[in-house]
């Protein structure tokens, strides 16, 4: 296996085949996932390797002592050999990272191989492909969190264990000196327990990432703006506690310190800077100074780390490893956020550049993450791709529905009646003959009336019972936020009117078993989820002219999303899911209409630091579709383009204005430029309508519904997987 290592003496970093560690008792065999970069400790102890003797004896005075006391035990030449051997090896870098269990040791009973593992120690989870992790020094990884945001457990604990030696209280208002990786989970785990957080770094850019996931206010520490925020929070008595999670020579952070907490306030140093305590200062205020010993009790005790001989908990509430399964039940549950931290992640194979590049000051990094193989390809313990269960489309013993005379019109309701429902539904609708607006429903009765006057409901109303119970309607327009989806259509289902949906038609598997128990219950099918780009009149154009496959297709579709502005309720992720979950149903089906049929597989990799998706169905042909899906890419680009390829033809759509379909030495390019661009909504709507007004058959089935939907949601099943997700559908 390979493990990264570094020569003391010369300074010198490999990535060096070595063997691979025996699974002892009393602990278990990792192969590691992802292992974290500590761009402080780590970084420190680079830069030492490549100083002078001089230098690293400079760097390191407690070892100098050992050395000196050594020469007065046992002589000069005795010495000289012992240290000239310790440095001229080869010594392990990491200590934070989270892999898959593949062989438990003799003793262990509370993981079992398979299992994902957050690890810690830095002499047991190391940057190397397989380690040995004794039984206190890992934690099992909750469900639903990803293995890269899990990697992040040791330096979680640390940040963690200063944080308790801070003994924060609810409302009180904390310093943190330094933002680097510490400081920064340091400042969110403070926002997570009440208190308000000014952050103090010269870095502006790491002073608004701080900002940006919850402190109060943060500056350069020479400048006046941590001195005023401090006292605008605090009535001018200053700080409760102060973090010192800087590093370096500098005394300015305990200098800074003892300037801005409060009389009998806190000081925790959890980083490695100078102490020369300005005896004055913390005098006169009797400031009480800790120390943070690295990731909390058990730490540098042999019969804790390497026996397993646990603290009773009635003595010892938070050791090692409870720190870390604390942090990353936080992380689990978004208490705490990792993936702003990531400012890069490297192949294990590019390791010893990453490192140069990080020394060098090429790569400006908070938190950097090495990606081993196993995790990309799925090898090893975890190889067998994970399983998602297709729902199975059961229906009741309900008629079909009636046929209508073509005079009655159909009587549709809308619920909700936002910016989606006002510009690119209902102006379609009202102006259609045949279709009655009867009632709008919204949560506030102004945006009720607001449609109601607009587009000629005959009335509108915040009563949702009342318009499921009205037999006069035919159908329901669910148009509200993604969250609120699911549920309104199981209802609308049970109360047997036909259903138009906007995607997503769920956020969770369990939303879409719920909806698929509605129609089974009723025995009422009439759903339909708008997907309209598959209705775009230039799409279906482009499909007659390139014709009928014979053999696999390959589908590249670029979603250039942009950003979103700040504060928009499709950012609340908790509640409305991530905008791929809520809109990644449109790209999925676009691409399973071109190759018709649904998919089998997904596999999706997220870019560090954003939303940028790309995710690769896989269909029972061999055909494949990759889905770029960003949010970084320039705003004068086309938001969707297209290229189907198959049978030496290609078909190309351009952001729903231009098509192109080559065939051997021939093009055809579509014959309008359409002044406005046509996704699909009105021959979807007319879709629809016709289907309700006829009794016929809904415009897409509900078995590729209940598909794009599974596979959306795989989407995420694959991110925290790190692998492909199978297509199954449950019988």
């Amino acid at each position: 296996m390979k493990q990264v290592v570094q020569n003391y003496k010369s300074g010198e970093l490999a990535l060096l085949d070595v063997p691979v560690p025996g699974c002892k008792p009393g602990g278990v065999l990792v192969r590691t996932a992802y292992s974290l970069i500590s761009t402080g400790t780590e970084l420190m102890k680079v830069s030492e390797a490549g100083m002078s003797m001089l230098g690293k004896a400079r760097s390191r005075p407690d070892q100098v002592a050992k050395v000196v006391q050594s020469v007065a035990t046992n002589g000069v030449p005795a010495t000289y050999r012992k240290v000239m051997g310790k440095l001229d090896s080869y010594t392990p870098l990491g200590y934070s990272l989270c892999g898959v269990v593949e062989q438990v040791g003799a003793g262990v009973d509370d993981v079992k191989v398979g299992d994902l593992v957050a690890c810690a120690g830095n002499e047991h989870a190391l940057h190397a492909e397989l380690n040995w992790v004794p039984k206190n020094l890992y934690a099992p990884v909750p469900d639903g969190l990803a293995p890269r945001d899990a990697a992040f457990g040791t330096v979680g604990s640390i940040a963690m264990q200063g944080v308790r030696q801070g003994e924060s209280r609810l409302g009180e208002v904390a310093l943190v000196i330094g933002l680097g990786l510490i400081g920064q989970l340091v400042a969110q785990l403070l926002t997570a327990s009440g208190v308000r957080v000014v952050g103090a770094d010269p870095d502006p850019a790491r002073c608004e990432l701080a900002e940006r996931l919850g402190a109060a206010a943060c500056g350069d520490p020479a400048s006046p703006a941590v001195e005023s925020a401090v006292a605008e929070l605090t009535d001018g008595h200053g700080v409760d506690q102060v973090y010192l999670a800087a590093g370096g020579g500098s005394n300015q952070p305990v200098e800074l310190a003892a300037r801005l907490c409060r009389d009998r306030g806190r000081v925790v140093d959890i980083g490695k800077c100078r102490l020369d305590l300005p005896w004055n200062a913390y005098y006169e205020k009797e400031l009480d100074v800790r120390f943070s010993r690295s990731y909390g009790p058990g730490r540098y005790d042999p019969e804790y780390e390497l026996e397993g001989r646990d603290y009773p908990i009635g003595y010892v509430r938070w050791t090692e490893r409870r720190n870390l399964a604390c942090f990353l039940d936080l992380v689990a549950r978004g208490r705490v956020d990792v993936g702003p931290l990531i400012s890069h992640t490297a192949a294990f194979d590019d390791a010893v550049e990453t490192y140069r590049r990080l020394e060098d000051g090429e790569l400006k990094a908070v938190a950097v993450l090495f990606r081993y193989p196993e995790q990309a390809d799925g090898a090893g313990a975890s190889a067998a791709a994970p399983t998602v269960s297709v729902p199975a489309v059961r229906r009741g013993g309900r008629a079909s529905a009636p046929v209508r005379s073509a005079r009655t019109p159909v009587r549709l309701a809308f619920v909700g009646a936002g910016n989606y429902a006002s510009s690119m539904l209902l102006p379609h609708l009202a102006r259609r003959d045949g279709v009655e607006l009867s009632t709008v429903v919204t949560t506030t009765a102004l945006s009720a009336a607001n449609a109601e006057r607009k587009f000629g409901f005959a009335g509108a109303t915040t009563d949702l019972d009342a318009v499921l119970g009205d037999e006069s309607v035919d159908a329901v327009f669910v148009v509200t936020r993604h969250s609120s989806h699911a549920d309104l259509t199981r209802k609308a289902l049970l109360a047997g009117k036909a259903v138009f949906v906007e995607k997503p038609l769920a956020l969770t598997g369990e939303e879409l078993t719920g909806v698929l128990a509605a129609v089974e219950e009723s025995g009422n099918d009439r759903l339909q989820v708008g997907f309209n780009r598959r209705f775009a009149p230039l799409l279906r154009q482009a499909e007659q002219r390139f014709g009928p496959r014979t053999g696999p297709a390959s589908l590249r579709y670029l979603v250039n999303a942009g950003r979103l502005d700040q504060g928009s309720w499709y950012l609340r992720q908790d509640t409305e899911g991530s905008r791929f979950a809520g809109e990644g149903g449109h790209f999925i089906d676009t691409a399973s209409r071109l190759l018709g049929a649904d998919p089998v597989s997904v596999y999706a990799v997220a870019a560090s630091g954003n939303e940028d998706l790309q995710v690769v169905l896989g269909y029972p042909d061999g055909s494949t579709a990759t889905i770029g899906y960003v949010t970084t890419g320039a705003a004068g680009f086309p938001k969707e383009t297209l290229d189907l390829v198959a049978d030496g033809k290609v078909l190309q759509l351009d952001d729903f204005v231009r098509t192109s379909v080559y065939d051997g030495r021939k093009r055809w390019v579509s014959s309008r430029l359409p002044k406005a661009r046509d996704k699909g909504q009105s021959a979807e709507l007319a879709a629809f309508v016709r289907a309700v007004r006829t009794g016929g058959p809904m415009p897409v089935p509900l078995e590729s519904l209940v598909a794009t939907t599974a596979a959306t949601l795989a989407v995420r099943a694959s991110l925290a997987g790190g692998a492909p997700v199978s297509l199954a559908e449950a019988r």
